[in-house]
């Protein structure tokens, strides 16, 4: 899955974390401010389960353990990053399984979220955030639901389109950024034309070419079939082959970096990232963390005023919105031996104050709306306010999906990327899934 939720930038000047530093501190007074139960009594411990391993994340998550224990002198919360393939694939499900589960650890909502809710170990947070969620956080909050009921809160908001070098455009000739298919495979033909790699791709981790498909289905399928494909676990619906062929037409252009297959993404300057960073490759789909990604990756101090932004373009006689984004968000929920401190505290990383952090440290668009000025990448200001006029937002299908249904998706387009498989072979490997379900 998803290395940017493991860490965001790795470079931070003295400068920026003296700031956070000060920021966090600042932010006692907020947690202070907030409903609490008796700062005396018994003693709590609560351990935190996370993937920010490293980077500014990592010290506005601290800093927020830290001012909730200053507000709360009896409870302790014990912060453990762990990185977030581990996390995601090992850990959350085997401490669900088992009898000793984190108090907080994250969580991706979606399909995902679902399956957890089984275990019977995710506390009901319906009631704990009734009187502030719909305030602060608003609707997408659903997305971190289950069947009516609150298991998990989101702290940050995810778009994925195009990032891409200003700069290199302009080499090739490239005026604006495409707004059409057509348009996109010309611009393709004008980069290589200047011998610019037009796109990268990390596919030696798979997860990057399902972004690929999945925007393809959200031009090719209305809203109203995603809705229903997500619901009932089924891509039977012809748009869906559709975006395969799509996929299979606009990859035999040849716009992909040499070695795509065996490029990560996200790890060295080798990495997708870090081709586009360094300037060998114009551009590359991703999620709006990669300016924190791509920070870490170069010696261009410079390099976050070259990026622009771009959503994915509109394919004719696709019957999708051509609003519709992709995307997600990341989240916490508290596990049923938790005390009621754990829903305050994922009300406490809510607030503006934390919020001003994370959306400062470039890992995803603020939850909390009241927060957006701490948007600081040129770029990412034009995502979020891209994103104030998407009418919907689709899920990565991998996180709506069951997980066992969305690993078999991943799967079946890192296949298909790879020369082993069909559009249909992607429908086939989600049904024969979905049975098992």
């Amino acid at each position: 899955m998803r290395n940017f939720r493991k860490a965001t930038r790795l470079i931070v000047s003295g400068c920026a974390f003296l700031t956070l530093v000060a920021a966090g501190t600042s932010t006692a007074s907020a947690a202070a401010r907030h409903p609490a139960a008796t700062t005396s009594g018994k003693n709590v411990t609560m351990v935190w389960w996370n993937n920010a391993t490293s980077g500014v994340l990592l010290t506005v998550f601290n800093n927020a353990a830290k001012a909730f224990h200053a507000a709360h002198p009896n409870v302790t919360i014990q912060n453990v990053p762990i990185q977030n393939e581990v996390l995601q694939n090992t850990k959350i499900p085997l401490a669900l399984q088992g009898d000793n589960p984190p108090d907080i650890f994250q969580q991706w909502g979606g399909g995902r979220e679902a399956t957890e809710v089984t275990s019977g170990k995710l506390m009901d947070l319906t009631m704990a955030s009734a009187s502030w969620l719909k305030q602060e956080v608003g609707s997408v909050a659903s997305g971190w639901a289950v069947n009516g009921k609150q298991y998990g809160i989101p702290y940050d908001l995810h778009v994925v389109g195009f990032w891409y070098r200003k700069d290199l455009f302009a080499k090739a000739g490239i005026m604006s950024a495409p707004a059409t298919l057509t348009q996109l495979e010309a611009d393709v033909a004008k980069l290589k034309a200047a011998n610019i790699q037009p796109i990268s791709v990390g596919s030696k981790d798979k997860w990057p070419d399902a972004f690929w498909w999945e925007y393809f289905a959200l031009r090719e399928c209305s809203t109203a079939t995603l809705k229903k494909a997500m619901s009932t676990i089924n891509l039977s619906a012809a748009c869906f082959v559709k975006a395969g062929n799509d996929m299979t037409a606009f990859i035999k252009t040849n716009p992909f970096n040499t070695g795509y297959l065996a490029t990560p993404a996200q790890q060295g300057a080798g990495s997708s990232a870090g081709l586009v960073a360094n300037g060998t490759a114009a551009m590359e789909l991703q999620g709006d963390w990669d300016p924190g990604v791509m920070d870490s990756l170069t010696s261009n101090k410079n390099i976050n005023n070259d990026l622009g932004w771009f959503p994915f373009p509109t394919v004719t006689g696709g019957a999708g919105d051509p609003t519709t984004v992709l995307g997600g968000g990341d989240g916490f929920s508290c596990s049923t031996k938790a005390t009621m401190y754990c829903a305050e505290f994922l009300q406490y990383i809510d607030t503006k104050p934390v919020q001003l952090q994370i959306a400062g440290a470039s890992v995803g668009l603020p939850v909390n709306t009241a927060a957006a000025g701490g948007v600081s990448v040129p770029a990412e200001k034009g995502v979020l306010s891209y994103y104030k006029s998407v009418k919907y937002l689709q899920t990565y299908f991998d996180v709506a999906f069951p997980v066992n249904v969305g690993n078999a998706l991943d799967a079946a387009i890192a296949d298909y990327f790879a020369g082993q498989g069909t559009p249909q072979s992607i429908i086939q490997a989600v049904a024969q899934a979905a049975k098992t379900h």
